[in-house]
């Protein structure tokens, strides 16, 4: 049986003439592409109003979370800080739930960028909400302005952790985010970071919770390690099916 691999949704908020784009739920189709080549049903999961995560189990054997708009800051117990950007707290709640519900049965959970950090959210770790002007000593430009797959700066991998199984000790990943995780969740701990100590990686005891801060769904067709990544997410999904 192939692997079930629910995708939450991000929503299109941009202005359309297009009745049917108005908030609609979309995916990155890189993403749906590496699933769909590693032998995977991928599907979207859009964000469901009052939604119990032990609803969704028999639907998937892995789920990943998708990157997005910045975090909700009240769901760490703070305000919006002034160089905050667009929120999505309806998705923020749905996936908090989801990812809850799927830690208790140790389904397999992925989170990309703003899923890593949400998936540290979810767990009871918060964020900076703005690396420009909370980190003092962050010196690396985190946000890129080259094209979303090329790679602009180098992470360092803990040595034993899934992570560094799977990528080595260190790689060259994208950046596309002002955010970062800044205490880890207590079931957590911080798997790769930047040379200027920004959180790059998450995950728990039995890495079947991974969080990177990266896109690799934009760089595995040309990046073998980032093609290596999904391979061990599905290789994990596989196991617990």
């Amino acid at each position: 049986m192939k692997p079930r691999i629910a995708i939450t949704a991000d929503t299109f908020m941009d202005v359309t003439n297009s009745t049917n784009l108005r908030r609609a739920p979309y995916v990155s189709r890189d993403l749906v592409e590496v699933l769909s080549v590693l032998g995977c049903i991928p599907f979207i999961l859009p964000d469901v109003p009052n939604a119990i995560g032990e609803d969704y189990f028999e639907l998937y054997d892995g789920l990943i979370i998708h990157g997005g708009p910045d975090v909700d800051p009240h769901l760490f117990g703070e305000e919006p800080h002034r160089e905050i950007g667009m929120v999505n707290y309806k998705r923020d709640v749905f996936e908090r739930e989801l990812i809850q519900a799927a830690v208790k049965v140790r389904k397999p959970v992925l989170g990309i960028c703003k899923g890593a950090q949400i998936i540290n959210v979810a767990l009871g770790g918060n964020l900076y909400q703005d690396i420009e002007t909370q980190c003092e000593n962050s010196y690396i430009k985190h946000s890129q302005e080259a094209p979303g797959g090329y790679p602009t700066h180098s992470i360092t991998l803990a040595k034993d952790s899934f992570l560094h199984a799977v990528l080595g000790l260190n790689t060259l990943v994208n950046s596309r985010h002002h955010q970062a995780i800044r205490d880890v969740a207590p079931t957590l701990r911080a798997t790769a970071t930047s040379l200027d100590g920004i959180v790059e990686g998450i995950e728990n005891s039995d890495a079947s919770v991974v969080g990177v801060q990266w896109h690799p769904e934009n760089m595995w067709r040309e990046h073998e390690d980032m093609y290596a990544l999904f391979e061990a997410f599905v290789s994990k999904v596989k196991e617990r099916m």
